[in-house]
């Protein structure tokens, strides 16, 4: 059974963890840099991510996530966690992400998502949700709102605008758990 981290600073991490365990992962919150031994996979949730990250440097686990993410580690960034795994945060995924591109909380929405080879169509709750602004050559879009990209794909990270966790659609997990598989075996991370 893998071990998928959630990292557990702010936002909807409880949401990520209960889908984690109905698909058969054992989870653990990440707090602190103890948190992250052993992982075998990492989810960073949705919330405010000036509030994450200011956690996450508090707890000294800004570099730790950061090396662990670039030596390989399969990673799940939704909403903020996308933010946070972009250009001018964690710098892992070669993104430049524009915050609450979409509006303010009022101007929340959802949207039906086609994303290849996750699962079928997803049901996409955005939230003061970002877009991607600029990507480098290594980053598949996945899906587009209105023009910009809002699932996008970088080797094992796979990082989102929505939050998939407050919906029924499993596939975004699931591949991150197919992620954990592949990375074990020795192939190449899709």
């Amino acid at each position: 059974m893998p071990t998928i981290g959630v990292l557990a600073i702010q936002g909807d991490f409880a949401a990520h963890a209960k889908v984690l365990r109905r698909l058969g992962a054992d989870v653990r919150p990440v707090r602190t840099l103890a948190h992250l031994d052993g992982l075998d996979a990492l989810v960073m949730p949705g919330g405010e991510s000036t509030a994450i990250d200011l956690g996450m440097e508090r707890e000294g686990l800004t570099g730790p996530v950061r090396d662990l993410i670039a030596g390989g580690l399969p990673v799940l960034g939704t909403c903020a966690g996308m933010i946070m795994l972009g250009r001018e945060r964690l710098g892992v995924l070669d993104v430049a992400v524009r915050r609450n591109a979409f509006g303010r909380q009022l101007a929340s929405f959802e949207v039906q998502l086609d994303l290849p080879g996750l699962g079928g169509p997803v049901e996409a709750v955005f939230i003061r949700a970002p877009w991607v602004e600029r990507h480098g050559d290594a980053v598949e879009v996945l899906a587009e709102v209105d023009g910009h990209p809002v699932a996008v794909r970088q080797g094992a990270i796979l990082a989102v605008a929505f939050h998939p966790e407050l919906g029924d659609h499993e596939g975004l997990h699931t591949w991150l758990l197919e992620q954990v598989v592949a990375r074990e075996n020795g192939e190449a991370q899709r």
